[in-house]
């Protein structure tokens, strides 16, 4: 083959990549634009309609002690450390008593 032919199936090549992302893009843009239940078309950069009247606080469960003070820890790391010790302990979380969390740095 000559350097002819590997330029021309080159470009093809090119220009295929590009059609595919072109038509990736637009089915994008179409899912955007999902009905909803009216039958309205969602705006772009659009926040989700509000909700009607914001929930009463939830009360805390029986036992349960309150807030825990985190020291350079990440709140999901706290939650999984609380859950593998009442697993561990076999109790259930609301008995236990988590006053503080800090992370041991070596």
């Amino acid at each position: 083959m000559s350097i002819g032919d590997y330029l021309f199936y080159s470009f093809v090549g090119i220009c295929v990549v590009f059609c595919v992302l072109l038509l990736l893009m637009a089915v994008i843009k179409i899912m955007m634009y999902e009905p909803r239940a009216k039958g309205e078309p969602i705006p772009e950069g659009a926040a989700p309609a509000p909700a009607e009247a914001p929930a009463p606080p939830v009360p805390l469960a029986p036992g349960s002690a309150g807030d825990v003070k985190l020291y350079d820890t990440d709140p999901r790391d706290a939650a999984l450390i609380m859950a593998i010790v009442a697993d561990e302990l076999k109790k259930p979380l609301n008995e236990l008593r988590f006053i503080s969390i800090r992370e041991v740095r070596k």
